[in-house]
């Protein structure tokens, strides 16, 4: 179900004309308000200019993702979101540290640990020091704020395309315990429970514990196992300390344990007749076997594990006092906020995606191994954050108002790869990134006349960050150091955010920003690292520029909201890995800085009460994505007339400029996993039961997207088209709110569709030449969600 958001103003009269065109426009938003007693919409509290501040009166492209819809959409992960909000989508690697969160288009894919990511998250004003961090339960989740555009002013240089700003539930003013149980027809399941109140008369505390667990889409045959899932435990507390008016200290420890068992990728094709890198014993046929290879296959055979495991522990603690009347700074607010987090996690890959014994016959250098079993792939990464952000925030009365503070943050990432054991698949590193960033910020708003204020923010930002890489000798062998490179960086840049906001009406406000982003410098930390790619570092820093008009009003006596808002934000320097086949048949991947990208669009989110019953939201989003400059991009492969080679394809050719090597110009070419137009309808409706204890209520969700290119280098086999999908759900709820049953239908008229695309031509996995049958193999793969497929359940709420 989508979300919505809305104010609780009333209205005048609207002129027939204006609320005509709102309410046509009203099927579309992610956010979704509550009924208040009056049957009007209630007001949505956000905290994006880090105070409290009323949705409607916040001058930025802002969606609200509240409790009652993410409970109501099931909400399990962050992979759930891009359902309820079409400015997100979500790029996946192989394992959680090489996925990305993409917001209107724009979304750092990496590889290494030295690249960060474009998309903030934070969590109660707490940033995650990776972004893989985000890909585990949401749990005790209170509201989700999506903001759109660069934030870098507020939220820091890894906010350059974005932020998701999550807030976690309050502790209760009164004892409460509550659980959750939640089961589908494919064996996905979720338990819950928390308690929550006051301990004494100045200490409250709330704590939550959640585990959950589903197989995935994807069969393993190899032993009769599900891929693509995952399963986690979830410990949070939260304890809050008020002993007096005007101090109150917040601690927030949590842990997390989670095994995501993906990505893999099932196959969709293969060119018939091929053979494992050339070895007439290793035919596909025989190592395929009994994978129904086609076009929605969910079937592999992997004797190795898939994803990763990981766990996250930490804590924050918020210290805020309020100075009293007798103060200079009476009613201001002076927060202090320290945090401690560690991420780890154990990744692992089957290399060959089989379960075939293809050592026995893999030579190297023409000669037998004299090994069994297949290739691999294991590593770790490790994550340690602290942070201190120290700010004065001004009262909500009066004309001039701020918020200005410093913040550091040091992050310090290890990531080690092992690919073994023969062929020129083996690599063995250990990758060290740092960065310790320090920032003056501050931002404020100006009333200079009766409906019209002035918004100006600026950032000063000093980041210090290094690498070190040392590669290893290769397993078998015992593993001893080979190369080592390290270097190290200073950097020093400024963000800024300057607008207009006046309010039309008491009930309609327009915006006018300019803001700019800012992300430092990168380090292409992968296993193709060598003194070429040393000589490189770092990859240039990506700079943003942002244009904003927007429009907020509530209308019908405060029964509907209509958010309308345009931008175009340009990139320099952005920061992007592909893969492509290099000259030597082999497929490697490399951070590129890609000179200039656009991406400018329009978003409208509204949602209406039609009626006590009757509540309808939606939200759209039509964004183009594109790339402005970029001479020397990847090339994709395609197959002669004849089926007997590999050309490549698109506009790639050898370029002097870029020593003769294949690349095509992509100017004008989409990013990937960028659709130009998504689009998000939902409502509930409520039947309320005189004669009952419980009222009953139906729920409706449906999506669309149009098509959607998944690679960089423009591949037309790696195009999804476009698709819709519903869902259905009712249920009961207790007139007391003791209890809540619902069932729910998703994917209700089973489409297929794809969350990725792969298309490998002539790799050297599979080929069929002398001595066998001269022909070129090809692959197409494709990774399927969790929705891939019709699927039905139920979940029961239960409060004390």
């Amino acid at each position: 179900m989508i979300a919505h958001f809305s104010t609780s103003i009333s209205l005048p009269p609207l002129r027939p004309l204006t609320a005509a065109i709102a309410l046509a426009m009203l099927g579309a938003v992610p956010a979704q308000a509550q009924q208040a007693d009056s049957g009007k919409l209630e007001q949505v509290v956000v905290t994006a200019n880090k105070r409290a501040q009323n949705l409607q009166d916040v001058p930025a492209a802002i969606s609200v993702i509240n409790d009652a819809t993410l409970q109501r959409a099931n909400v399990r992960d962050i992979d759930d979101l891009p359902s309820l909000s079409p400015a997100l989508t979500i790029s996946y690697g192989s394992q959680p540290g090489n996925n990305s969160i993409n917001m209107r288009g724009i979304g750092t894919f990496s590889l290494g640990i030295g690249t960060e990511s474009d998309v903030a998250v934070i969590v109660d004003d707490i940033p995650m020091g990776l972004q893989a961090g985000a890909f585990k339960d949401m749990t005790d989740i209170f509201r989700v704020e999506v903001l759109k555009g660069p934030q870098s002013t507020l939220f820091g240089k890894s906010s350059i395309a974005g932020a998701l700003n999550i807030t976690t539930k309050p502790i209760a003013g009164t004892r409460k315990a509550s659980t959750s149980f939640l089961l589908t027809d494919d064996k996905e399941w979720r338990a819950s429970a928390s308690v929550s109140g006051p301990l004494t008369d100045t200490l409250r505390g709330r704590v939550t514990v959640s585990k959950t667990g589903f197989g995935g889409v994807v069969d393993n045959l190899y032993d009769g196992s599900k891929l693509n899932g995952s399963r986690g435990e979830t410990i949070m507390g939260k304890f809050e300390w008020n002993p007096s008016d005007q101090f109150q200290a917040v601690f927030s420890p949590h842990y997390n344990r989670t095994n995501r068992n993906g990505c893999v990728n099932p196959y969709t094709s293969i060119t018939p007749g091929g053979y494992y890198q050339n070895v007439p014993q290793l035919p596909a046929t025989e190592l395929n076997a009994g994978i129904p290879i086609g076009p929605g296959n969910t079937a592999v055979s992997n004797d190795y594990p898939a994803g990763g495991k990981f766990r996250d522990a930490g804590a924050g603690l918020r210290l805020n006092w309020q100075f009293g009347d007798d103060s200079v700074l009476a009613g201001h607010n002076l927060t202090s906020i320290t945090s401690f987090g560690n991420y780890h996690m154990d990744d692992f890959q089957d290399g060959d995606g089989t379960s075939s014994d293809i050592l026995r016959y893999l030579p190297v250098n023409g000669r037998p191994t004299g090994l069994s079993g297949g290739l691999y792939s294991f590593g770790t990464f490790d994550v340690k954050s602290i942070t201190q952000e120290v700010r004065l925030t001004s009262p909500d009365t009066g004309k001039f108002r701020y918020v200005t503070g410093f913040w550091y943050g040091r992050n310090m990432l290890n990531r080690l790869l092992v690919r073994a054991p023969v062929s020129s698949y083996v690599t063995a590193y250990e990758a060290q990134a740092w960065n310790t960033n320090y920032a003056l910020f501050g931002q404020a708003s100006y009333a200079f006349a009766a409906k019209t204020s002035l918004i100006a923010g600026l950032r000063l930002n000093r980041e210090d960050s290094g690498y070190g890489f040392t590669r290893y000798t290769p397993p078998p062998a015992a593993r001893v150091p080979t190369e080592f490179y390290t270097d190290d960086h200073s950097d020093n840049a400024v963000t800024g955010k300057v607008g207009l906001e006046h309010h039309v009406s008491r009930d309609t406000m327009a915006y006018a920003t300019f803001s700019t982003g800012y992300k430092g410098v990168a380090y292409d930390l992968t296993s193709g690292f060598n003194a070429a790619v040393a000589r490189k570092q770092p990859v240039d820093p990506e700079k943003a520029k942002n244009f904003e008009l927007g429009l907020k009003t509530a209308l019908l006596d405060n029964r509907a909201t209509l958010d309308i808002a345009l931008f175009n934000t340009n990139f320099r320097g952005f920061q992007q890995a592909a893969g492509f086949v290099d000259d030597d048949n082999v497929f490697r991947t490399t951070l590129h800085s890609i000179g200039g990208l656009r991406t400018r669009g329009l978003e409208v989110d509204g949602t209406l009460r039609a009626s006590r019953a009757l509540l309808l939201n939606a939200s759209f989003a039509w964004t183009q994505a594109t790339i402005t400059e970029f001479e020397n991009g990847p090339c994709h492969w395609v197959l002669n007339a004849a089926g007997t080679a590999a050309i490549v394809g698109g506009n790639c050719a050898p370029n002097p400029k870029y020593a003769n090597a294949n690349v095509q110009n992509l100017k004008g070419a989409t990013l990937p996993n960028a659709p130009k137009i998504k689009v998000n309808l939902g409502g509930q409706y409520d039947v309320p039961l005189q004669a009952a204890g419980f009222d009953l209520f139906v729920t409706g969700a449906w999506r669309w997207q149009s098509r959607t290119q998944f690679a960089l280098n423009q591949d037309p086999v790696t195009v999804q088209g476009g698709y819709g999908v519903a869902n259905l759900g009712f249920g009961m709820k207790d007139k007391r709110d003791r209890y809540k049953l619902s069932f729910f239908v998703n994917n209700l008229f089973d489409k297929t569709y794809a969350i990725g695309l792969g298309n490998s031509v002539a790799t050297g996995t599979w080929s069929a030449k002398a001595p066998n049958p001269v022909a070129v193999v090809s692959t197409t793969s494709w990774l399927p969600p969790r929705d891939y497929t019709r699927y039905v359940g139920a979940r029961l709420d239960l409060n004390f």
